[in-house]
């Protein structure tokens, strides 16, 4: 017991130690004095008072990529639990709905051929709307059911993705060179508004998901026995799936899309916490935020030209996902 509280006290740590360690880590060489009485005098003064030339690169650039790489691993990291636990498949990530490819052609369409549209919503409202038809497929044949909606969830993803594929043909090079590289996730045009943007979609989304952790465990112990314990399996079912859609899709519409986080991070964290969702959940999405600002310092610090963070996170994911198959964990991959 006292090693599992110890855990937990140090990954609800790990995102402010991970965010400190970056604040002192770029391209410009700024001493860890410099940093700290920048951040110290924006904190008790005021940022009018942080009126040095370094204080835009650590208040500006630094400080909102940083909270941004955090609030979207808590949402990539924390949906990817609450999924895991309504499907009961360790397999499930947030982008099983389509979200992500619903997303990415928001975001091709908007940059291709609707620049009016800001990116952040055309992403955000195609994301949704993949969501909308996965649940439409999946209830058009009565009772929804945990297979009919993953089944649903791949077609509409393979729809989305083909009309990326459409969009990326017809657009100019220039255009298409953005959405590439949007496509494979970044915060390198982190600001305040992305940040803003991001919170709301945390709190709005995550935090109902939050509050009903403990009925993850009922309905992760099968649809009879959370029926047995009063739980009306079909609304909060689609409650929960509907509130980790929307902060998963907001997360992808200012970051990219940023695969493996919402899967690797809930599997370890289970490793240390257990499967009970009253610790999974607050610790994956602790154990994500300190995650994707680690993965975002390795994307800026690597080389000269900043590599997207979507790669580095693949680079963890796809080793981390081989090891699970070798170590057959619980029996997760055996029928």
């Amino acid at each position: 017991m006292r090693n599992k509280r110890a855990a937990a006290w140090v990954l609800f740590l790990s995102p402010v130690a991970a965010g400190m360690a970056a604040m002192f880590m770029g391209a410009y060489n700024l001493s860890a004095s410099d940093v700290l009485s920048i951040l110290l005098d924006w904190i008790f003064k005021g940022a009018s008072q942080a009126n040095r030339p370094e204080a835009a690169i650590v208040l500006d650039i630094r400080l909102p990529r940083i909270l941004l790489a955090g609030l979207v691993g808590v949402a990539l990291s924390g949906g990817g639990a609450a999924l895991q636990g309504i499907f009961r498949n360790p397999l499930v990530d947030p982008y099983l709905l389509g979200i992500s490819s619903g997303a990415a052609f928001g975001c091709a369409l908007s940059v291709g051929f609707l620049p009016w549209l800001p990116v952040q919503v055309s992403a955000f409202l195609f994301g949704m709307l993949a969501v909308v038809l996965t649940f439409f497929m999946a209830s058009s044949q009565g009772e929804m059911l945990r297979l009919s909606l993953v089944l649903s969830g791949v077609v509409v993803s393979s729809f989305f993705t083909a009309m990326l594929s459409i969009v990326k043909f017809m657009v100019d090079p220039d255009r298409l060179q953005s959405i590439v590289f949007w496509l494979m996730g970044s915060f390198s045009l982190s600001d305040w508004r992305s940040v803003r943007i991001a919170l709301a979609g945390v709190v709005i989304g995550m935090l109902p998901v939050f509050l009903m952790r403990w009925r993850l465990n009922a309905i992760s112990m099968g649809d009879d026995e959370a029926r047995a314990l009063g739980i009306n399996i079909k609304t909060e079912r689609m409650m929960l799936i509907g509130s980790t859609s929307l902060a998963v899709s907001i997360a992808v519409s200012v970051s990219g899309t940023i695969g493996w986080v919402g899967l690797m991070v809930p599997h370890l964290i289970r490793m240390i916490s257990g499967p009970d969702h009253k610790r999974l959940l607050p610790m994956s999405m602790a154990g994500g935020a300190a995650f994707m600002i680690v993965a975002d310092t390795i994307s800026r610090g690597m080389s000269r030209l900043e590599i997207p963070v979507g790669i580095i996170t693949a680079l963890f994911g796809a080793p981390f996902f081989m090891y699970l198959m070798r170590r057959g964990e619980k029996g997760l991959f055996k029928g």
